[in-house]
């Protein structure tokens, strides 16, 4: 083992303050590699289909897609984009709301869990789409129908992670809050809920997955705009370079929506000092 003296220190320094350039740069490459594997599964398909071994009224090749993108993005694509977004971010905040309430309460009450959990667990086994044509006709084909959709699929999993997340807080705090003499909702706004910060990312990021798969579940049956509308429309008139463009917008926008909820999770919880996976620098 080699030792490391007082006349070293200053050497030891230089080693360790890398320039700024050099630790950015590495940053903004090691951001790209996430796009080496779609790259080259375009390359492989553009590939496969001009040489013909894959018809192309099965699978039109990239290039044709991204014609397809283009001509959409000059009419109702952008319309479409916008509908499903409100639709996503008004049943993810009932979702997310009422998940943060109810979690609350069951993960903190052991009786009320008693009542509530069973109820919860045997809904959350039903599929989003079990739910189309009971909403339909309660509440017919407008946004009401939807957005309910949204609100269920994304209730579940804030609901499950909050209540773990609350469950795993550390004894001491409660104790010390209860020390305090804190009143139970200050208890839940000042200790709980900010120490199961890491399960409530977590339960956001999940809950607003499902909140995009619902929103296209409840547009392929019941809609007139939207990008399950495109999927639709896609789907009658057989044209997959319309189905596949709108498959790839809603991958799209899944991606630039969690990649913001990631954001502000990593804003969120600067203060941890966890493990973040090997080999993050290479």
């Amino acid at each position: 083992m080699q030792r490391v003296g007082i006349g070293d220190t200053p050497r030891l320094a230089e080693r360790s303050a890398a320039p700024h350039w050099r630790t950015t740069l590495i940053g903004r490459l090691g951001s790209l590699r996430g796009l080496l594997v779609p790259a080259l599964l375009l390359a492989l398909l553009e590939t496969v289909v001009r040489v013909g071994w894959i018809p192309p009224y099965l699978m039109p090749a990239p290039s044709e897609l991204f014609v397809t993108l283009l001509e959409l993005a000059e009419g109702p694509l952008w319309q479409h984009i916008l509908a499903s977004t409100l639709r996503v971010l008004l049943g993810f905040a009932i979702g997310a709301s009422l998940a943060l309430l109810l979690g609350s309460a069951v993960g903190i009450s052991r009786r009320l869990e008693a009542y509530l959990d069973p109820t919860f667990q045997a809904l959350r086994a039903v599929p989003g789409l079990a739910w189309v044509p009971l909403l339909l006709i309660w509440l017919g084909i407008d946004e009401t129908s939807k957005v309910t959709l949204i609100a269920i699929g994304s209730f579940f999993p804030m609901y499950m992670n909050l209540v773990a997340g609350i469950r795993n807080v550390d004894r001491k705090l409660v104790e010390l809050g209860e020390l305090y003499r804190l009143p139970r909702l200050q208890q839940i706004r000042r200790i709980f809920v900010p120490a199961a910060q890491p399960y409530l990312f977590t339960g956001l990021r999940n809950g607003l997955s499902m909140a995009w798969l619902c929103v296209v579940a409840a547009e392929l049956l019941a809609a007139t705009e939207g990008i399950g509308y495109l999927l639709t429309d896609g789907r009658e008139t057989s044209r997959p370079d319309l189905v596949l463009v709108a498959i790839v917008v809603l991958a799209l926008m899944g991606k630039l929506s969690d990649s913001l909820l990631k954001a502000l999770e990593h804003r969120a919880l600067r203060w941890r000092d966890n493990f973040d996976g090997e080999g993050g620098g290479a």
